[in-house]
């Protein structure tokens, strides 16, 4: 009853009755209801005390405890949360809504859910005739050999399964190698194709999916020697449309842990460009294994640069979408509001097939959203308003000017508002942090960097709802001056990839090779290609995917590749 309490050990009581301290009180819970209370102008001695003196069962979420009072939650009816359950609230986007985004679409008499397929142009000439060109070659000449029957899918399967077993060793860009799985899948493909079912431009394609994702029969590690065991016995939804689409998945490709860097608990994944460079992160094997032609294309994720960064560390084309263009659904989540998944491929005309083939609404991920896809080998650079930032490289632009484009120089964007992502991400990890319901003690005699990656998800506890709340607010402003900057362009093209800016407001990017160069760390560079940022406007990921292409097409930086024997 409120206001009767046992005497602790010592007999001590406060002024108003209240035990201090009461076995089971937490004084991060007394201090929240206090404050709530005081705001509200209805401080009761009686309601803090009950509110004190009541332990929240163990595990329960903080939900549990109202403000000005308390709710008693039997523990078999508190509802347990792990990593991927998503919240009520859903980031859209469209600053307007995605309401107001179908309807923009309904009245330029647009069908958001059309599907428009890509073909695949015939093969000209000869086979390459050694194992490795074919392993470079890209998805849409290896289909072009495949749909005709010149290579077959158990072949391919043999190339790439054979170069990952060689330099995975070297690279660490493997968790774990699906040999079995890939090999039944390419022979499942041989058999349909024979057959006359050829499903599409990716049937019968090796390639390889971050190991954020869940896959029937294989470990989920999320990089970390923590889960290195976990099995999750279902195919993320990406998968699961990928085998639809008869691509046949190699393998687990390396994260950095919990999906930061390219560090994970076997070691540093490794640039095939440069060996004494790490592959950046956090989708590293993706960006190494895909640049060592060890899988034909791959699936990173990124929520603040883990796929454009690894993708220019590593020489490649790649497309990071629009916030909510592909299910997420079964991979790991960092951040429900700015997490994406996206292609990490050789070419732009890559990178377009295979989103062609994962994008469109999942119910299972609520944020997720369908819109019209219509990718063009031959756009029109003139019809398109192309802005770029003074640090977008000159020979970019010009080629683009050299093609029919009149870029401008993009007008001035906002600034970044505050991240959201250590409140969600400490949401998101809490059953991990806080098993039981209780943090841990912090070691001692850690050293800053231990210290720092032990208390990495720590950080959201100590932020008040209002914070994140009021973030949530000025990224709303945020996302509507970035729509104004956008106002009259198509895309923009940067040298910075304004990655912490554009993942606040979801616009999508293209990342794209232009030249060849010296990379690295200091005194151990050595020559790559050099890559650079398309922004799009909210998705036109088609646009900046088509323009990117169009460049490659008067271009052959995207056409070499790491000399690794």
């Amino acid at each position: 009853m409120p206001g009767n309490h046992d005497a602790d050990h010592d007999g001590n009581h406060d002024a108003e009755g209240v035990d201090a301290p009461v076995r089971g009180v937490r004084r991060r819970g007394f201090l929240k209801v206090a404050a709530a209370a005081t705001a509200a102008g209805t401080l009761d001695p009686r309601v803090l005390a009950a509110a004190i003196a009541t332990p929240p069962a163990p595990g329960a979420p903080a939900s549990a405890e109202v403000f000005g009072g308390t709710r008693d939650v039997p523990q078999e009816d508190v509802i347990a949360l792990g990593n991927g359950e998503p919240p009520a609230l859903q980031f859209q986007a469209w600053p307007g809504g995605t309401g107001a985004l179908l309807e923009k679409y309904w009245r330029a008499g647009l069908n958001p859910f059309e599907k428009t397929p890509i073909d695949v142009e015939p093969w000209e000439g000869s086979v390459p005739s050694t194992e490795e060109e074919i392993a470079f070659l890209p998805v849409h000449r290896l289909s072009a050999l495949v749909r005709e029957r010149r290579v077959s899918p158990t072949e391919l399967f043999d190339i790439y399964m054979e170069r990952m077993k060689r330099y995975d060793p070297v690279l660490l860009c493997a968790v774990t190698i699906l040999e079995d799985r890939g090999r039944e899948e390419a022979e499942q493909a041989e058999a349909e194709i024979r057959a006359g079912e050829w499903r599409g431009p990716l049937h019968g394609i090796p390639y390889g999916v971050k190991d954020l994702f869940s896959t029937v029969g294989a470990r989920t590690t999320w990089g970390s020697a923590a889960f290195q065991t976990q099995m999750i016995e279902e195919d993320a939804e990406v998968v699961r449309r990928l085998n639809a689409a008869g691509a046949v998945l190699i393998a687990k490709l390396a994260t950095g842990e919990f999906a930061r860097g390219d560090r994970w608990y076997r070691g540093r994944t490794l640039n095939p460009w440069n060996l004494a460079w790490g592959s950046s992160g956090s989708s590293a094997g993706p960006g190494s294994a895909t640049a060592a032609g060890c899988v034909a294309f791959s699936i990173g994720t990124e929520t603040r640069g883990s796929i454009v960064s690894p993708s220019r560390r590593n020489g490649l084309s790649a497309l990071r979408p629009t916030f909510g263009r592909v299910s997420r659904y079964g991979g790991m989540v960092l951040s429900w509001s700015m997490d994406k998944t996206g292609p990490m491929c050789r070419t732009i005309e890559d990178c377009a097939l295979v989103f062609n083939e994962i994008h469109g609404s999942d119910e299972k991920d609520p944020a997720s959203i369908t819109t019209p896809f219509r990718f063009e080998r031959n756009p029109d650079l003139a019809a398109l308003s192309i802005g770029y930032t003074e640090d977008a490289p000159h020979s970019f632009v010009e080629k683009l000017e050299e093609l029919g484009a009149r870029p401008r120089l993009m007008r001035e964007l906002p600034a970044q508002s505050a991240s959201s992502l250590g409140a969600e991400s400490s949401s998101a990890f809490d059953f991990h942090v806080a098993p039981g319901g209780e943090l841990p003690p912090v070691p001692e005699g850690l050293s800053e960097v231990e210290e720092r990656d032990f208390t990495r998800f720590r950080r959201g506890r100590e932020g008040l709802a209002m914070d994140y709340v009021h973030a949530q607010r000025r990224r709303h402003i945020v996302m509507k001056r970035m729509a104004d900057a956008m106002e009259g362009f198509d895309m923009f093209a940067t040298g910075s990839g304004e990655v912490g800016l554009t993942n606040e407001t979801g616009h999508p990017a293209a990342v794209v090779q232009y030249g060849f160069g010296p990379l690295g760390p200091e005194g151990e560079e050595a020559e790559q290609p050099l890559t650079t940022t398309l922004i799009g406007d909210l998705f036109a990921d088609d646009r900046i995917l088509s323009v990117a292409h169009a460049f490659q097409a008067a271009t052959d930086w995207h056409t070499r590749h790491p000399a690794l024997d």
